[in-house]
């Protein structure tokens, strides 16, 4: 496993790491596949019930790294997208315990997770609108799912910002807590000490009644294929590429 993505196993519960602290953990193609890796060696593991997913160092998340993003096309984004969609399809249970900033991409791996535990320094930041480009990766459904129309197109139209207490306010989050990966593992406790045939099959039963008819990776998928076409364009845009310039000189 590469170390951009550490797993520790305990007490029936795999905490991944994304493990790129100098860079705010920030996503590549590299980190985005160990990420993968990580969540279905967790899925393919049966004495795993349950997974917590967080960032080393302050940021739980910073996005796509500039450099891989602005050199993206549509399969490139594919690449920057599949592991926060390993976390968004896995078969267990899953926690984000958002310990700093979640932006962009960031944010997209924190809403994968079924459920959110935030510390006090967390912060969801879509940061799309700021950059100039188009949201991706099915954040326009999983905004909208979480948090309500209202909030979402507050976030990505109006580029709204979400601190901790913000966050559990408009239902982005479940609590607060000083050391959200304890809060987790305490969470995890749950499904750690349940049948794990049962836990699987109760989170397929979630998905499949949400929208009865349609399971909802069905509908994150189809989120994914709608955005997926005006992000690649808007990558492509002078403006991106004069955003991303200022961007890439103000780290």
């Amino acid at each position: 496993m590469s170390d951009l993505v550490l797993t520790q196993v305990e007490d029936r519960v795999a905490l991944i790491t994304v493990n790129d602290p100098d860079r705010r953990n920030a996503v590549t193609a590299d980190s985005s596949a160990a990420l993968r890796a990580a969540v279905e060696a967790a899925e393919a593991d049966p004495d795993v019930h349950a997974v917590i997913v967080t960032g080393a160092g302050k940021a739980f998340c910073a996005g796509a790294n500039l450099t891989a993003l602005g050199a993206a096309a549509e399969e490139g984004l594919r690449v920057l997208y599949d592991g926060f969609l390993a976390v968004a399809q896995c078969t267990l249970p899953t926690i984000a315990a958002v310990n700093g900033p979640a932006v962009g991409a960031g944010l997209n791996l924190a809403l994968a997770a079924d459920v959110r535990i935030v510390g006090p320094n967390a912060l969801f930041d879509p940061r799309f609108q700021k950059l100039g480009i188009h949201p991706g990766g099915g954040a326009t459904w999983m905004l909208q799912r979480a948090a309500g129309p209202e909030a979402a197109r507050a976030a990505l139209l109006f580029g709204m910002r979400f601190d901790a207490q913000a966050a559990i306010r408009y239902g982005l989050a479940l609590e607060l807590a000083d050391d959200p990966v304890a809060r987790a593992r305490e969470l995890a406790a749950g499904p750690a000490a349940a049948p794990r045939e049962v836990v699987l099959a109760t989170k397929a039963s979630m998905r499949a009644t949400a929208n009865p008819g349609s399971v909802d990776l069905d509908q994150h998928r189809l989120a994914v294929e709608v955005e997926i076409v005006p992000q690649a364009r808007s990558i492509e845009s002078p403006e991106f590429a004069a955003r991303l310039a200022q961007a890439q000189k103000g780290r």
